[in-house]
């Protein structure tokens, strides 16, 4: 696999000025054979994209091992570990068997087909759930019960809490519940998109004579999923039950007069992901809102059993939901962990949990005109050490200034009840020219963006909703203000979206300023995604899917160039993926001439790093901590001026190609130093949360070892936060 590793590093032979010597006087010298330059394009050096991802859930999981995680915090790890899985199934998985279906088996990168990674998924998905449920069992649940936490088994309850259960199920549950019993007339049901559902064998004659038995319960979500036991039957502060507990428990009241003799819950989960020929419809919202709901029932592609479902029960689902033995999951424990993200937030208990933090507001920001601020200079914020509410108060202040005459932002996430939108509504109202582009399919937010496209065409504001075939993925604002006999711009751009729930999980940057050059260019930026017309050239902006491609070839080509000559070279970047064949070609082949490159990848990273010849002055990191890494970060010495980008793209294929992104310089020395030491050095300091990827595209914990122990989020917290 590696066999043109051991040639050892390419040397060229140097030519010799003198007189041959007869060979019977010395030996001819041979001009050393010079080892074959690897191949940059052989399968082998490339990571496959989905097992990577599947890897960095493995990572998420660790976080629930942590011993030095608190408590509570390790179980909100297990169920961020459930739904990351989810959505793998729901829109990756569910990919590849489109491709399949389609007759699509093009070989990636890494030379596997199709068929070859839904394999290899199938091998290591399995053992993750696998590990999921151990880690619930014999850590969590045994750590949580010493704690007085308790998820009570219906072999754990008392006569007390059966009486609770019986009651509650008869008051509360059963007239909801539709029991539909299997038969010609009652065919297998369409069941929801990961919706909770029982299958029941029962034996006996029915009033109608009918002897099917078997049957299929759906449990609305309606109803929640877990409960706090009364504190009068209780054992302890906090004992929780499981709905599907009560309903296993009291199953048979909803087959009178039969017997029981298997019930066993499942879940489906369908494909997820929204499709809409752009070129055919006539508009886009109203496709999109009518393809919401083909999502809750779109084809099977896992299943997961209870570990009571019997053989034969299994075989059973499987071939009415259409599936093969390899996508069946089975539950030792509830089929959707996350549910147990409730006890999370129904326990108060502050030990167990992350300590709370307050972000800063910096001095010149509080209580200041935000435009006075930003004339004086360029202002950057670290999320979510520092606060979101300046991004807010921009938008705010913009909305009720009579000297401001417009506003444009793009808005791919920003969450139910934004005070962003609302912020745009006040603006509209007060007659500003309003422009919000909308990314209607920004995933699993189709329908909040719907809602506030619809909130905002309501005041009169211009929507739009992109290009055709492109994502706008950019985090762009700008806000068009009279200052006496001139309009001048003030923008904001982010790694981030504008949701504020977010800003205070995810790490981001937030940069402000109010520079002539940048403000035309995200001027023209909404141009171009607004209106028609070519591309305008932009004098600092760097744009996909336009210019940021070549431009990230051509700044890594010049590293190498000058580490070929002799000179110092480095690239250093952060983000959350790393996946585009082109790019990583360009990284191998700049470490061959010598570049450092260090990589911060929070996730699916397809490059192997430390392969000899190809990669070794490559290293690749990665941290997984009480903050989901976010932010994308480029650094390039440039020859000793020190290239420094923030952006809103990823280097893969769909960022660099597909989708509206935006990759903008931070030129101010001191604000380009703070993201240095805060978005770069700081993590590859880190020796607690930190991975390292090997060449073998296995990930290794940092250890500090006999080193004093540094955690970037911890020490960034305590640096910045108040």
């Amino acid at each position: 696999m590696w066999r043109w590793m051991l040639g050892g590093p390419v040397t060229d032979a140097t030519p010799t000025t003198e007189a041959p010597t007869p060979p019977e006087q010395k030996p001819a010298r041979r001009r050393p054979r010079a080892a074959p330059r690897p191949d940059l394009d052989a399968p082998e050096l490339y990571l496959n994209e989905e097992l990577s991802r599947l890897e960095f859930n493995r990572r998420v999981l660790e976080q629930a091992r942590d011993e030095g995680t608190p408590l509570l915090e390790r179980l909100r790890f297990l169920t961020i570990c459930s739904s990351n899985l989810d959505e793998f199934f729901e829109i990756r998985v569910a990919g590849l068997e489109q491709k399949i279906a389609f007759g699509v088996h093009r070989r990636g990168a890494d030379g596997l087909s199709t068929d070859d990674v839904l394999a290899r998924i199938s091998t290591e998905a399995h053992r993750l759930v696998a590990d999921q449920y151990r880690v619930l069992n014999d850590e969590l649940l045994p750590a949580l019960a010493k704690e007085g936490i308790r998820l009570l088994r219906r072999a754990d309850w008392n006569e007390r809490q059966r009486t609770w259960a019986r009651a509650y199920f008869r008051r509360d549950v059963a007239p909801i519940l539709t029991p539909v019993g299997l038969d010609p007339a009652h065919p297998f049901p369409r069941v929801l998109n990961k919706g909770l559902a029982f299958i029941v064998s029962v034996d006996g004659t029915d009033a109608f004579g009918r002897r099917s038995g078997i049957a299929v319960v759906q449990v609305p979500r309606s109803l929640p999923r877990l409960l706090r036991f009364p504190r009068k039957i209780a054992s302890g502060p906090d004992d929780f039950v499981m709905l599907s507990s009560i309903i296993r428990a009291n199953v048979g009241e909803l087959f009178p007069g039969m017997a029981v003799e298997g019930c066993s819950e499942f879940r489906v989960t369908r494909n997820s992901d929204l499709w809409v020929d752009e070129e055919e419809v006539e508009d886009l919202l109203a496709a999109v809102k009518g393809e919401l709901t083909n999502r809750k029932y779109g084809v099977a592609v896992r299943l997961e059993i209870g570990s009571d479902c019997s053989e034969a029960m299994a075989q059973f689902l499987v071939g009415e939901v259409e599936l093969a033995a390899r996508d069946v999951y089975h539950a030792l424990g509830p089929v959707n962990l996350h549910r147990l993200a409730a006890i999370y937030e129904l326990t108060q208990r502050s030990r167990l949990k992350y300590a709370p933090f307050t972000p800063a507001t910096p001095k010149r920001l509080r209580d200041a005109d935000i435009f006075d601020v930003i004339r004086k200079g360029d202002v950057l914020l670290h999320h979510p050490y520092e606060s979101f509410a300046p991004v807010v108060d921009l938008v705010r202040q913009a909305a009720r200034d009579p000297n401001v005459l417009a506003i444009k932002q793009t808005l791919y996430r920003t969450g139910s009840d934004s005070p962003v939108v609302e912020a745009l509504v006040e603006a509209a109202r007060a007659g500003k020219e309003v422009t919000a582009l909308v990314e209607l399919r920004a995933r699993f937010d189709e329908a909040a963006n719907i809602d506030l496209a619809t909130k905002l065409q309501e005041v009169g504001a211009n929507v739009a909703y992109g290009i055709v075939g492109y994502k706008a993925h950019a985090k762009a604002l700008i806000v068009i203000r009279r200052e006496g006999r001139r309009l001048r711009r003030y923008v904001h751009l982010g790694t981030g979206n504008y949701h504020v729930r977010t800003a205070r999980a995810y790490t981001d940057f937030s940069f402000f300023s109010c520079d002539e050059d940048l403000g035309e260019d995200v001027q023209r930026l909404f141009q171009h995604l607004t209106g028609l017309g070519r591309t305008a050239r932009m004098r600092k902006l760097v744009t996909s899917p336009f210019d940021l491609h070549p431009r990230l070839l051509q700044l890594i080509r010049a590293e190498a160039d000058a580490a070929r000559a002799g000179k110092p070279a480095k690239i250093v970047a952060r983000m959350n993926s790393l996946s585009e064949p082109s790019v990583i070609r360009a990284l191998y082949a700049a470490s061959q001439a010598g570049v450092r490159i260090d990589l911060l990848v929070r996730g699916v990273c397809c490059l192997r790093p430390g392969v000899p010849g190809v990669s070794e002055t490559i290293r690749v990191r990665s941290v997984v901590g009480r903050f989901l890494e976010h932010g994308r970060v480029f650094h390039f010495h440039a020859g000793g001026a020190g290239t420094t980008y923030l952006a809103s793209a990823d280097w893969m294929p769909r960022n660099l190609f597909r989708r509206v992104e935006t990759c903008f310089p931070i030129d101010d020395a001191k604000l380009r130093a703070r993201v240095l030491d805060e978005g770069l050095t700081a993590y590859f300091a880190d020796n607690v949360q930190s991975w390292a990827l090997s060449a073998d595209g296995s990930w290794r914990r940092g250890r500090p070892g006999k080193a004093t122990p540094h955690i970037a989020q911890s020490e960034l917290l305590a640096k910045l936060a108040e």
